[in-house]
């Protein structure tokens, strides 16, 4: 039964992680991110909250751009470590044996394993609590057309989604996941 709390209920999860990669003055680095969003489709702009203690965090915010990656389920090990380690003692990128190509519009590293990617180029920065607000518009996609239906929905007999169900934990979106669909005419 449902009762009142004077705990804070963090609800957001089963959610896909996106990994936001950022490179500035030759140092890159590469963050789970949990609490990420569209924001507009048009024009295309993205958001993602970074908490300041974040080694990822000053890096994007001076250089005023970065990048949205998301991988299939056999790099969740990878993703939980992004978000775990911190890139200011440790090369990700190296530790994962994650390789990755510098963006067409920004000089950020693409993960070449992404089934989608997004670069952005920071229009915004908004502080709630104790994150930041990262907005940015996107200036080139990525996708592996491969993975994906004719009506751009993931093709789950090839692609499965990691979801993050919290404590270090991952649930697999694929094919033995039980898809519905629940349509209204009206």
């Amino acid at each position: 039964m449902r009762k009142p709390t004077s705990k804070t209920v963090m609800h957001s999860y089963p959610g896909m992680v996106a990994l936001v990669t950022v490179s500035y003055k030759g140092k890159i680095n590469i963050m789970a991110a949990g609490w990420h969003s569209y924001i507009s489709h048009n024009p295309p702009i993205y958001g993602v909250a970074i908490g300041r203690e974040r080694y990822t965090y000053n890096l994007v915010k001076k250089a005023g751009c970065f990048a949205i990656n998301f991988l299939t389920s056999k790099e969740a090990q990878f993703i939980q470590e992004t978000g775990v380690y911190s890139g200011s003692t440790l090369d990700k990128f190296a530790n994962g044996q994650m390789l990755y190509d510098t963006g067409i519009s920004i000089d950020a590293p693409i993960l070449r394993d992404a089934y989608v990617a997004y670069e952005c180029k920071t229009i915004d920065i908004n502080s709630y609590g104790d994150h930041d607000w990262f907005v940015g518009e996107i200036t080139q996609c990525y996708r592996d057309d491969d993975l994906f239906l004719e009506n751009g929905l993931p093709d789950f007999d090839k692609l499965e989604i990691p979801l993050y169900l919290g404590r270090s934990k991952y649930a697999q979106l694929g094919k033995k996941s039980i898809v519905e669909e629940h349509k209204i005419e009206e």
